[in-house]
């Protein structure tokens, strides 16, 4: 594989999304819609209220027959909710009504029950004035074709509940970006096997893959392929059918690290493979066929981070999201401790955050940025963003930190 120069995190990141197009559309039920990303405006399919409802339990009257008070009202019917009075309010009439019941026709006004006395034929009004507030006009809330949601909206559950109030059954999303995982190299085992004198337990793909559905993709896990052209191949060909392939381990330039050659063969056009950041240098990018690659390095803290900062904010643009920045964005926190110059790669360093009671981010380092240890990531909620070179930060001074969580 070529040397090539170390690339930004900034220009790779901009480079992998430049190749991202949504995924199609498709239709699901609104129980399965939650965290589903629009691929269509949303619009009401109908008027709410569909007629002008009661706000109050009361009576339904005419407001010139209570201009003088006390007035005593001779009692035509009932109003309920889902069982509205057929009839029309005439002078000195009044109908009983409920909670969202629909007003009559011929009343203009709701008396609240708190100021009446009444029996099975009359009501007697004894104080107060209609408010405006005890009915709810018709398309109070909304009304037929007004618009909703623009495509790239996330929605949530709050979204939903509107959209079943619009009419809607289904909602048009962008189908879940399918997301093969490889990892890779005849050292790991899968969890729960024996381990051999020179083996270790393949952690790597489960967080990746829990990303990734957070993220809103599908992951599917390959297995293990083996330190094998022929197998490392073979691998490859059970994730023909996803949107993205992950390799964990093997996209460096050791003589074991088969990757980047073995896609090569299969006709991979390789974009780069070595990022300016730390931990995670050697990350590869390509597109094969129709599918987006990425090589993630081995090492499980920097497989971890190169999925936060690449894998997740492509599922993100496949899915249309039109907040892909936003969900991305850098905030700004003050150090609890001091950390010395930075050298020439932008670190992402594993920390802790405290928002305290006047608001203000507090960061804390984690106890050790060994990129293999798993413990202190675990610890950890955010990353500090370092840029290559930056100087000495003294307690107190503004670091940028991003969630490990989105």
């Amino acid at each position: 594989m070529p040397t090539a120069p170390l690339l930004s995190v900034a220009d790779a990141r901009a480079r992998i999304l430049a190749e991202a197009e949504p995924t199609a559309p498709e239709s699901v039920d609104l129980i399965e819609a939650d965290g589903r990303v629009l691929a269509a405006p949303l619009t009401a399919a109908r008027t709410q209220p569909p007629f002008d409802a009661s706000a109050m339990d009361g009576f339904a009257v005419r407001s010139a027959d209570i201009a003088t008070l006390p007035a005593t009202l001779r009692l035509i019917g009932e109003s309920a909710a889902g069982h509205g009075f057929r009839g029309r309010v005439a002078t000195g009439e009044a109908v009983r009504i409920f909670t969202g019941a629909p007003v009559p026709a011929g009343a203009n006004a709701i008396v609240i029950q708190e100021n009446t006395t009444f029996d099975a034929t009359t009501v007697r009004i004894l104080e107060g004035t209609p408010e405006a507030g005890h009915i709810r006009p018709t398309g109070f809330d909304f009304r037929q074709g007004q618009s909703f949601f623009a495509p790239g909206h996330q929605l949530n559950s709050r979204d939903i509940t509107l959209a079943a109030a619009l009419g809607h059954a289904t909602l048009p999303v962008h189908r879940r970006p399918s997301v093969a995982i490889v990892a890779t190299g005849d050292e790991l085992v899968l969890p729960g096997e024996p381990t051999g004198p020179d083996q270790i337990v393949c952690s790597n793909p489960f967080g990746v893959a829990a990303m990734v559905r957070r993220a809103g993709g599908a992951p599917t896990f390959l297995g293990i392929a083996r330190d094998d052209r022929t197998h490392l191949a073979a691998t490859v060909d059970l994730g023909r059918d996803a949107d993205i392939l992950v390799f964990i381990g093997g996209a460096s330039v050791g003589d074991h690290d088969l990757v980047g050659p073995v896609l090569g063969d299969l006709g991979m056009k390789l974009d780069f493979w070595r990022i300016g950041m730390r931990p995670g240098k050697p990350l590869m990018y390509g597109r094969l066929r129709h599918h987006h690659v990425l090589g993630l390095p081995g090492n499980p803290v920097s497989s971890m981070i190169t999925t936060r900062i690449f894998l997740v904010p492509l599922i993100q643009a496949m899915l249309g999201r039109n907040d892909v920045v936003a969900a991305d964005a850098r905030r700004e926190a003050h150090l609890t401790v001091d950390l010395g110059r930075n050298g020439p790669r932008e670190h992402y360093m594993r920390a802790i955050s405290e928002t305290r009671p006047d608001g203000t981010v507090t960061v804390t380092p984690v106890r050790s940025q060994d990129s293999s240890l798993l413990t202190p990531l675990s610890e950890a909620d955010t990353l500090i963003v370092r840029p290559a070179d930056d100087p000495p930060r003294a307690p107190g001074k503004a670091v940028h930190i991003l969630p490990l969580d989105f």
